[in-house]
């Protein structure tokens, strides 16, 4: 296990993105639209990690609700796991609350799901599948 990346919410991902390629000199590696979760996503490696950009598509998305809540700033944390399927139900049979409770797309395609912050001490916890070789 890693962690495969940390989700930051932002208002524009072409504003945001300026300082990590300007302060850090990171590069955008890839950008996309996930239109079930109502985000633009830019991906920006940092080492074997990366911080993942989220820009809502609109204000009454989870990321948009996010930022009018909270403002700009961490969104989640994400791990990379082998089996993302027996991890649910491990942490199911543990009592932890599993949003949605089954894996859906994420970025990149890749299978992902998400762990409630009232189980994660405060923190929206994202699970994502190793991509299988």
């Amino acid at each position: 296990m890693k962690i495969d990346h940390l989700g930051i919410a932002v208002r524009s991902i072409e504003d945001s993105s300026k300082f990590y390629l300007d302060a850090f000199g990171l590069e955008i590696a890839e950008t996309e639209t996930i239109e079930d979760q109502g985000v633009h996503v830019a991906l920006l490696p940092v080492g074997e990690s990366r911080i993942e950009l989220l820009e809502p598509i609109s204000d009454d998305t989870t990321v948009g609700r996010f930022i009018r809540k909270r403002g700009e700033g961490l969104h989640h944390i994400c791990y990379e796991v082998e089996d993302l399927q027996s991890k649910i139900d491990r942490f199911k049979a543990h009592g932890v609350r599993v949003l949605d409770g089954y894996p859906r797309r994420g970025a990149e395609g890749k299978l992902v799901a998400f762990l409630h912050p009232a189980s994660a001490s405060g923190v929206l916890v994202e699970l994502v599948e190793k991509a299988r070789t």
